[in-house]
């Protein structure tokens, strides 16, 4: 399957179906690129799966959209304004728009559950106390949380401050999530719960979601377009299906979890017998002296 299908280049006339568009963006640290020519399109109201090898770019990619980062060439759009052309005020303003769920949940810990999800209106609006506090329990009802809001962080689980750190990014009502590896560290009854959170959130709220994950099972249960990165290009989109039967070798091994494939189990080096052979015949290392 064409790499690009069912979901092409993205044009122009096509961005009022799609939040967010990335067209021919690279971004790279020093000589090391990390997205080289990436294009894709993420649709309003949908889930958007961002999959792939660890390295492979993809919280790059969240970075990009909320302008945390500028790319080097091509263009990243968010509901069709050019990220990285915006002013500090126009940028501040789709951020906004936008929430986040950063990895293991990045909760305030000497706040409490209901102040880490009031931190964002407190910061961004001038609603009352009393508002506050009615939005505030409403997030956390959505989140199944509101009985634990007055709870320390380091009296909740892994998995219910992932559920708070969901509670907070819903808070400001955006128009796009972003969720950075939302089921890392999580228990299999955690991970469905956050999964099935995600689906319902979006559904509920008329969001549009990005999911960076490595769960293959979970993503792809909850994802309407999926996305794998590898080696700083699209090795493929689709819908989930398109995922699961690719023939692709590279996608293969990911979602199979083959241990060898084109992302390889050894780091590239010398061969055994240059390490391992007689002495004469070793590699030398430049930080290591060879033993006698």
């Amino acid at each position: 399957m064409d790499s690009t299908a069912p979901f092409p280049h993205p044009s122009a006339a096509a961005d009022a179906d799609n939040l967010v568009v990335l067209r021919d963006v690279s971004f790279g640290y020093g000589d090391r690129k990390v997205l080289d020519g990436v294009t894709l399109a993420v649709p309003r109201g949908k889930v958007t799966a961002l999959m792939g090898a660890s390295g492979g770019g993809k919280t790059t990619v969240l970075r990009l959209i909320g302008g945390q980062a500028r790319a080097q060439s091509g263009q990243v759009m968010f509901d069709g304004q050019d990220v990285g052309a915006m002013a500090p005020t126009a940028l501040f303003a789709a951020r906004r728009r936008m929430g986040m769920l950063f990895q293991f949940g990045a909760l305030f810990t000497d706040l409490d559950v209901f102040e880490n999800v009031a931190f964002p209106l407190r910061e961004h609006t001038d609603l009352s106390d009393a508002l506050i506090r009615d939005i505030v329990l409403m997030k956390l009802d959505a989140v199944g949380l509101r009985g634990a809001r007055s709870l320390s962080t380091s009296e909740i689980s892994g998995g219910m401050a992932r559920r708070v750190a969901m509670a907070r990014a819903i808070a400001l009502d955006p128009e796009l999530v972003l969720y950075d590896e939302p089921f890392a560290g999580l228990d299999p009854i955690s991970l469905g719960i956050s999964a099935r959170l995600i689906r319902q959130l979006n559904d509920a709220m008329g969001l549009t979601s990005i999911v960076v994950s490595h769960d293959v099972d979970e993503t792809l249960g909850i994802a309407d377009h999926v996305v794998v990165l590898a080696n700083g290009r699209i090795a493929l989109q689709g819908t989930p299906d398109d995922i699961r039967n690719s023939a692709d070798a590279l996608v293969y091994q990911f979602v199979h979890a083959q241990p060898d494939g084109p992302v390889r189990f050894h780091y590239p080096g010398a061969s055994v017998e240059a390490d391992f052979g007689p002495p004469e015949h070793r590699v030398q290392s430049p930080r290591v002296r060879s033993g006698p």
